[in-house]
């Protein structure tokens, strides 16, 4: 039985990258030998151990045989004879597919080490295209390493189209794509995850909605860079230079959604995109499950960004709205996550970069100040019931009225 170190561990030590999990690849031993040495079996579908003392995953050497469609469709196989270099055949990239033994050595038959050299993410045998999932992937790790100089090889980009255009895709569950999506959302360059999944054509599959923004106009005045596809993934950009949170860059990725469904005889104006974003960004939500924060706010994000665009000019009465529209009263944590999808919206324009936005400085301190306003103070005056809501919104009102005359 030999054990060695696999996958992202080798590729990262190598890329000189902090390691944040280590794999492992056990050839020639059973189930039985493992679990008599007091490892612990997790794999449902395949043998996956945990180390008795570090916990970390220990999988047997399989190869895999496609026998069905989608990404589960294999059929595996882990018998001890099956050696190291076959086990990193069935791996996605040249990159991914190098082990390192217990001396320090390693091993290298696909030429990851040379692709690490020459930064390209490379398919490591045609067997790649037996998987559609693999496109998600190779796309995150795209945004992953962009800014290290990667790209994908094109033999690989065409494999991915072949892979997008064959129907493959469709039999990923959204679980999935979101589990994948979700991670991207982290990356350092997410916008590079988005525009590799539209390069290879596997955006209008999974995402419809995003896709059908590039090539829609928008007034040249506005919007130099025109292009609506082209202002998202700008803004998603300038998210990521606000904020690591994926819910903040996944609202700002979906605030435009309503731009896609506007007719074209009133093109390139958007008038109402944002009330017609609202169905498309709940459906995309509902579809991939999203988690509650991130459904709330790119919903929201959708509805009032312009609003929040126009906050100085806003009458008291319809900022009061846009709070009590975002529950400011009891989460207010979430009105500077939607700020900062506003800002890189502003942000998200070619040579509009580093413009000013003095609305959410304003709108801070409008909701600073209105949050001092609570029930106390109006219970100790002795109203009551019904009563205490409407003074506490017409004091509310007031402090609003000031503000914006000062």
């Amino acid at each position: 039985m030999d054990i060695y170190l696999v996958g992202g561990a080798v590729r990262d030590a190598l890329l000189d990258i902090q390691i944040k999990d280590r794999d492992w690849v056990v050839v020639g031993a059973t189930p039985e030998q493992l679990l008599t040495l007091g490892y612990e079996q997790v794999g449902a579908d395949f043998p996956v151990f945990l180390h008795p003392d570090s916990k970390e995953e220990h999988a047997l050497a399989r190869t895999e045989r496609k026998s069905g469609a989608g990404y589960q469709g294999f059929i595996c196989d882990f018998s001890p004879e099956i050696t190291l270099e076959e086990d990193l055949l069935r791996r996605d990239l040249t990159i991914n597919a190098m082990a390192q033994d217990d001396a320090g050595n390693i091993i290298d038959p696909y030429n990851g080490q040379q692709d690490i050299i020459a930064k390209k993410l490379r398919h490591v045998s045609a067997a790649f295209a037996e998987d559609p999932l693999r496109v998600l992937r190779v796309a995150r790790f795209a945004a992953r390493f962009a800014n290290l100089g990667f790209s994908i090889a094109d033999e690989t980009l065409e494999l991915m189209r072949q892979l997008s255009a064959s129907g493959e895709l469709e039999h990923l569950t959204p679980e999935r794509v979101w589990t994948e999506t979700q991670r991207a959302l982290t990356e350092k360059q997410p916008w590079v995850y988005f525009q590799v999944l539209r390069n290879c054509g596997a955006l209008a599959v999974l995402f419809p909605e995003i896709d059908c923004l590039f090539g829609v106009p928008q007034p040249e005045l506005h919007h130099p860079e025109i292009d609506t596809g082209v202002h998202t993934l700008l803004c998603l950009e300038q998210a990521c230079l606000l904020s690591d949170k994926p819910q903040v860059r996944w609202a700002t990725l979906l605030h435009d959604l309503g731009k896609g469904l506007t007719a074209k005889e009133l093109l390139p104006k958007h008038h109402g995109h944002e009330q017609r974003g609202e169905k498309a960004v709940i459906a995309l939500n509902k579809r991939f499950k999203a988690p509650n924060e991130y459904k709330d706010l790119s919903r929201l994000s959708c509805v009032w960004h312009t609003h929040v665009h126009r906050a100085l000019e806003l009458k008291p009465a319809t900022l009061m709205k846009f709070f009590n529209a975002i529950d400011l009263w009891r989460k207010p944590e979430r009105l500077e996550d939607l700020l900062l999808t506003c800002i890189a919206d502003s942000h998200g324009r070619t040579g509009l970069e580093d413009a000013p936005y003095p609305q959410a400085d304003y709108v801070r301190s409008v909701a600073e100040a209105v949050l001092q306003v609570t029930a106390r103070q109006f219970v100790e005056q002795g109203i009551t019931g019904k009563a205490i809501g409407e003074a506490i919104e017409a004091e509310r009102l007031k402090i609003i009225s000031e503000i914006k005359k000062s």
